[in-house]
């Protein structure tokens, strides 16, 4: 019972009747409307959230996200073995808060709100960032291996069955370190309006202490945690334990193939892949090291700390 929200499935039902009904529309229209509809659901979402999590994708946020679902668990002893999805763990426990999780893409087509966070503002909102040329490497392998055709027409990420190599994948403006940095800019220059209610949380820090950043963001959300279930979550979550329930498919459930994986026989297909940071320098020659530790250090806001010294 209430292991994945009503709403939420609800609404993908409505956006798919929609969609299908409106199937005479042209290709760039349907999408077009698509990012609208699925950015109207997450504003409704946002104003009865009681925090928000947002990431640019492959930023360890499904990591994050087992390991905050344990931990929420454990602290309001519910019966399941289901991941966090946004109200589902309220309905068992109105204690248990409402937590949207975005990548804030869709919500800025629907609001035009493209060089701001301001809709965030009179909740806690927790950015999760890691090094864009991390980023980019590990989202090249998610559209390679994992993603769906029509997810990535929805995104503006190269076709499906086209051949890009991951040196050109990367440096695209529309799906790689380009458009990562300019996003992760934005939320710089968005962060002082929002005060005393914004946390930066690196993934870098989180593979260094998973224990503390936890600590912190549970506490920064209101959720003071005991230790004991700091780390039980946290042990939960441990990198080699999410890989070897993802080869057996025997771990959280949740929706959509967020930790199954792609080819069971493809390492690379994995939603838990490698995790490693600085990982990008193993599949570029020196050369293109350099062009694209230039795209981060010449152009991204020094706040976030992945500028070379």
């Amino acid at each position: 019972m209430f292991n994945v929200s009503y709403r939420e499935a609800s609404a993908v039902a409505t956006r798919h009747l929609i969609l299908t009904a409106l199937f005479f529309l042209p290709k760039a229209k349907k999408i077009a409307l698509e990012r609208r509809l699925r950015g109207k659901q997450e504003y409704a979402y946002l104003q009865e959230a009681d925090w928000a999590l947002v990431s640019w994708g492959k930023s360890g946020r499904t990591w994050f996200r087992v390991m905050l679902s344990r931990f929420y668990q454990l602290h309001f002893g519910l019966d399941t073995d289901y991941m966090l999805e946004f109200d589902n763990f309220h309905q068992m426990d109105p204690k248990a808060p409402k937590v949207l999780f975005s990548h804030n893409n869709y919500i800025r087509d629907y609001l035009g709100a493209w060089d701001n966070l301001d809709y965030y503002k009179g909740r806690k909102l927790v950015l999760l960032v890691r090094d864009p040329r991390d980023v980019a490497v590990s989202q090249y392998f998610q559209w390679r291996y994992r993603m769906r055709p029509r997810k990535k027409a929805l995104n503006v990420y190269p076709a499906h069955g086209t051949d890009v190599d991951i040196f050109d994948f990367v440096c695209n403006r529309d799906c790689g370190i380009p458009r990562i940095v300019e996003a992760f800019n934005t939320w710089a220059r968005s962060m002082p309006a929002l005060g005393d209610d914004v946390l930066l949380v690196r993934y870098e820090d989180l593979r260094r202490d998973p224990a503390e950043v936890l600590r912190q963001v549970v506490a920064f959300t209101g959720t003071e945690g005991s230790p004991e279930h700091i780390e039980a979550a946290r042990e939960y979550a441990d990198y080699e334990n999410m890989k070897k329930r993802e080869a057996k498919k025997d771990g959280m459930r949740g929706s959509g193939q967020r930790v199954k994986p792609g080819d069971t026989a493809n390492p690379d297909s994995f939603k838990v892949r490698r995790g490693k940071v600085g990982g990008y320098r193993d599949y570029f020659t020196p050369e293109q090291v350099k062009i694209v530790d230039a795209m981060v250090n010449d152009a991204l806001d020094p706040s976030f700390g992945y500028n070379a010294p």
